[in-house]
């Protein structure tokens, strides 16, 4: 990201003129921009490890908040592209870092999320979003985005700071954990377990601090199915609460820390808890108004030590995910020996879903592309069997069209014509000229390339951050006794500029006239 400031800087130099006119330093747009950054999270707890809590998915995945920046001219999106806005820590906080959430593999390392500083964002619709994810230290990060008008070069700003480490006496994220020493058999299992087990949620503000004793229930504990098959774990398994004896209960903390019990049913399998807490108000008996929320799977077995080899249960995902709508699945071992742990190995998720270690796929798809993605997925069992398989999610729904590629030739009329031209601003003779296209419309994620047919000798053309240009310096020579001139006139010159994204094009004809100087035009 070093040529984050050289390529908004060169963006701002090299922005589109107007057709017909000047190419200098402009006045001040009749319809100005406007920008506005917002976050969803304005506080955020202290990442303690973050060698290990790593960037997350989701507005409120632990010590991450997603950010959304936008402009508009004229009460309307401003045109899309690539590297539009600029956005970077510019104060405050040393550690913590910026996320794309494009999807782009070049902004990966290692196959993760790579952290940065500062980021350029492209514009779809008129904004983008991002990632902030917090750190080791305390204090305040100041995150600023930058966006520039093409047309009288004015840089308009909006910043936004985030909190880390306030202690707010709200709940930032809850965590479950089962007895440490017990493992829960199925109800009529005939290998003396128990089946019941303890569980604790232990609830953090953004302060990493235990939640203060609530004066209310202030953490909802449930048990969701993985399946409406009948042998289900779920099917029959229960939550203890004092007097509540449910599939659901509503519990208070108690020093950040709230109690509770699970009985299995007859079914061997994973029990899924869900955990919610309210960061509103800490209160979970008026309602929920801000969902914290976490899951924690529990297994249910028949016998201690298993006499049979470790396998993948799930033969196949039979649900299907609906694109931008929220989605989970699991995936199950038998056999073996408990606890199981599962991790991604091979191929991909569609965008937008994850796979944890209890086996979990969830999140919310948002892919451009409808059909099966296929995946490799491992399950390791407590003694360190590990066995893989091959799974396909299929992905229906809308997926977002994307806009006509179309060349930024501002006020000029182009028509649908090809050859009907556009005169861009002139050269003069003598001088370094320099003039940049832009294109907007296609995939944001996939780079414009620039290709031009026709151009002068003294015209060369280069393409930088998705800007195409060309460059040069007209000149001639006059014989000084005769006054004779040889080399370039004034005559306008026209060429073809054609801009590529994917599979989409757009063509123009331009023409570009000479200003003589002091050459003499007919």
């Amino acid at each position: 990201m070093k040529n984050i400031l050289r390529l908004s800087s060169l963006l701002a130099v090299a922005a589109l003129t107007a057709c017909g006119g000047g190419g200098g330093s402009g006045g001040t747009s009749a319809q100005q921009y406007s920008i506005s950054l917002t976050t969803v999270k304005t506080q955020l707890p202290i990442n303690i490890d973050p060698s290990n809590n790593l960037a997350g998915t989701g507005a409120y995945a632990p010590y991450s908040t997603s950010l959304y920046v936008s402009a508009q001219t004229g009460g309307k999106p401003i045109p899309g592209g690539t590297d539009i806005f600029a956005c970077n820590m510019a104060s405050g906080l040393d550690s913590g870092a910026l996320y794309y959430l494009d999807g782009d593999t070049s902004h990966e390392v290692d196959g993760k999320p790579g952290a940065y500083r500062a980021i350029t964002l492209g514009s779809n619709s008129g904004g983008a979003s991002f990632h902030f994810h917090s750190s080791n230290q305390a204090g305040t990060a100041r995150i600023v985005c930058t966006v520039v008008d093409p047309r009288d070069k004015i840089t308009y700003s909006a910043n936004v700071d985030i909190q880390v480490g306030a202690a707010t006496g709200k709940p930032a994220w809850v965590i479950g954990q089962a007895q440490a020493a017990s493992t829960l058999g199925t109800s009529d299992n005939l290998a003396n377990l128990s089946n019941t087990v303890g569980i604790q949620a232990s609830l953090y503000d953004d302060a990493n601090q235990p939640i203060a004793t609530a004066s209310a229930a202030n953490l909802q504990v449930s048990i969701l199915p993985f399946t409406s098959s009948s042998s289900d774990a779920s099917v029959g398994a229960q939550l203890v609460a004092g007097s509540q004896k449910s599939s659901s209960v509503r519990v208070q903390s108690i020093g950040g820390t709230a109690q509770f019990s699970l009985m299995s049913g007859a079914n061997e399998g994973p029990i899924l808890l869900q955990f919610v807490a309210d960061r509103s108000d800490n209160n979970v008996a008026n309602g929920i108004q801000d969902p914290v929320t976490s899951y924690l799977a529990v297994g249910a077995y028949d016998t201690l030590v298993s006499n049979t080899p470790l396998a993948i249960a799930t033969t196949a995902i039979a649900d299907v995910a609906v694109n931008g709508v929220p989605y989970s699945s699991l995936l199950q071992a038998t056999g073996g020996n408990a606890p199981y742990t599962w991790r991604l190995v091979g191929g991909n998720l569609p965008t937008g879903l994850s796979l944890n270690s209890v086996g979990m796929i969830s999140g919310t798809p948002s892919v451009k592309r409808l059909g099966s993605y296929t995946f490799l997925a491992s399950v390791t069992d407590r003694l360190g069997a590990t066995i893989q398989q091959s799974f396909s999610i299929s992905v229906t729904g809308d997926v977002t069209v994307d806009a006509p590629l179309t060349l930024n030739l501002n006020t000029c009329t182009t028509g649908t014509d090809i050859n009907s031209t556009c005169r861009i601003p002139a050269a003069g003779m003598g001088s370094l000229y320099q003039y940049g296209f832009s294109a907007t419309g296609g995939d944001p994620t996939v780079p414009v390339t620039w290709t031009f047919s026709g151009l002068p000798a003294w015209l060369s053309s280069s393409s930088t951050g998705g800007v195409g240009f060309v460059s040069g310096t007209p000149t001639y020579t006059k014989d000084p006794e005769t006054g004779i001139v040889t080399g370039n006139t004034c005559a306008p010159t026209g060429f073809l500029v054609t801009a590529t994204r994917g599979s989409l094009t757009a063509s123009k004809r331009v023409t570009l006239a000479i200003n003589a100087g002091e050459l003499p035009c007919p």
